[in-house]
């Protein structure tokens, strides 16, 4: 917690990350690099490619995604990691275990986005490791932020040459123009931007966001800041006014798609803007701690059908989740939830159509619905922390490092005609493993 203290004095002192950030591709444009930030792989007008979200933990939540990863991913162009690379300082001294190793079989070159945990050590570490810039001189920082602010880790050299050695092939190899950038192919645009600590975007990159917004190709967003995640509405806002959604809402810029890490499961909410759907899609499951979905009231944002959202764990599932981590922790075995049993529980507060049946043997008790108040299923003033208190302050002393986890990730398949989004689970379950769960499907028209 102390090492990541620079997301609480970002927020008590103001964010330096566009400040920063402006260095860095001053530092980037002086080393050669041109001011369009385009990444051209070698595809086709249909590919496939995937999305990790979160994954940086370095142990066996984010390494259980790896298997099933493979297997899907055999055929792919690319993978994209969407907001926090690593946890959770982002130091370049951690890509070795949280980066290189997990991924040393996967044969296509990563691009990413850092997320806020990626700026706790400056960029310093995503700047070396994937755009391969040397670090920026220091300049001091004046008043309290400056006397508290966690400075960056000088990064070992000798020892990023041997993580590197992980993914040494010749199809691994890719350096991606900066921390935000856009991956073309004949029929799809894929804009990755950065959106620092708090989720502010700086003057420069909103230039040329705007400018690459107005190709007339179709788009895909991705974020480090979800716009639409748990019900509720978090567009970025843009360094003179306005927000990354505006960009995004706007017809003639065609994105289909908004796809953001951040928040530690996945979501996906169909907006309706004007005679189009965009799909706003939250995925952040690939290796971090997971966020609770259970505490996600009955959805209503924008106009959404709460039958027409769709998330990853189910609410049943994050109940029973969270239920069995506090009677273990708590020694309370009357907290504790089968995953029927909160299952009906959920849909008895919800009041939605359950996506997997329940157990008709299942009747909900006076024990049952005590112990859902306090997990937070239930609106209730008296309630155990499983929201932002859990995840600031006591995730790391509940890390869950047993299966079954409820991790996942997205596999994208391009053609001319369709992009076709895909959420498949990752459990640590051998036979999720052997056949990946398919959790959630859609298919977005391009044409």
């Amino acid at each position: 917690m102390w090492r990541s203290r620079n997301e609480i004095l970002a927020g008590l002192f103001g964010d330096p990350s566009g400040k920063v950030r402006r260095r860095w591709m001053e530092a980037q444009h002086a080393r050669g690099v041109g001011r369009d930030y385009r990444i051209t792989p070698p595809v086709g007008d249909s590919f496939q490619f995937l999305i990790l979200g979160d994954p940086g933990e370095g142990d066996a939540s984010q390494y259980a995604v790896v298997p099933g990863m493979l297997k899907l991913g055999k055929d792919t162009a690319f993978t994209v990691i969407a907001s926090d690379v690593i946890y959770p300082t982002g130091s370049g001294n951690e890509y070795g275990d949280k980066f290189f190793r997990p991924y040393q079989a996967y044969d296509a070159p990563i691009y990413a986005i850092p997320g806020n945990h990626d700026w706790y050590d400056g960029l310093g570490g995503f700047m070396r490791v994937f755009c391969d810039a040397p670090p920026l001189r220091p300049t001091p920082e004046r008043g309290p932020r400056g006397l508290l602010w966690r400075k960056p880790e000088k990064i070992d050299e000798a020892r990023l040459a041997e993580a590197r050695k992980l993914r040494g092939s010749p199809n691994q190899q890719s350096v991606q123009p900066g921390p935000y950038w856009v991956i073309e192919s004949g029929s799809l645009l894929v804009v990755g931007i950065d959106t620092g600590i708090k989720g502010v975007i700086d003057k420069e990159q909103v230039e040329w966001l705007r400018r690459t917004s107005l190709d007339p190709r179709p788009k895909i967003l991705v974020t480090g800041k979800p716009i639409y995640t748990r019900n509720d509405y978090k567009p970025s806002r843009l360094e003179g006014g306005g927000t990354v959604d505006d960009i995004v809402r706007d017809p003639a810029h065609r994105y289909v798609a908004a796809i953001g890490g951040d928040v530690h499961n996945y979501q996906r909410y169909p907006i309706r803007v004007g005679d189009r759907v965009i799909q706003y899609i939250v995925t952040g499951g690939a290796g971090a701690f997971m966020h609770a979905t259970h505490t996600i009231r009955r959805v209503d944002v924008a106009g959404v059908h709460e039958d027409d959202f769709r998330c990853y764990p189910l609410r049943g599932d994050s109940l029973s989740f969270y239920s069995q981590l506090y009677a273990r922790r708590l020694r309370m075995k009357w907290l504790y939830l089968t995953p029927a049993e909160a299952a009906c529980i959920m849909v008895d507060q919800i009041g939605n159509s359950p996506v997997r049946a329940l157990d008709a043997t299942t009747v909900i008790t006076r024990r049952m619905r005590w112990a859902a108040r306090i997990l937070g299923a239930y609106p209730w003033p008296f309630r155990l922390p499983v929201d932002k208190v859990f995840h600031r302050y006591l995730s790391e002393l509940s890390d869950w490092d047993e299966p079954p986890f409820f991790k996942q990730f997205l596999h994208l398949s391009v053609t001319p005609e369709a992009l076709t989004v895909r959420c498949f689970a990752a459990t640590g379950c051998l036979p999720a493993e052997q056949d990946p769960p398919l959790e959630d499907e859609v298919v977005i028209g391009l044409s």
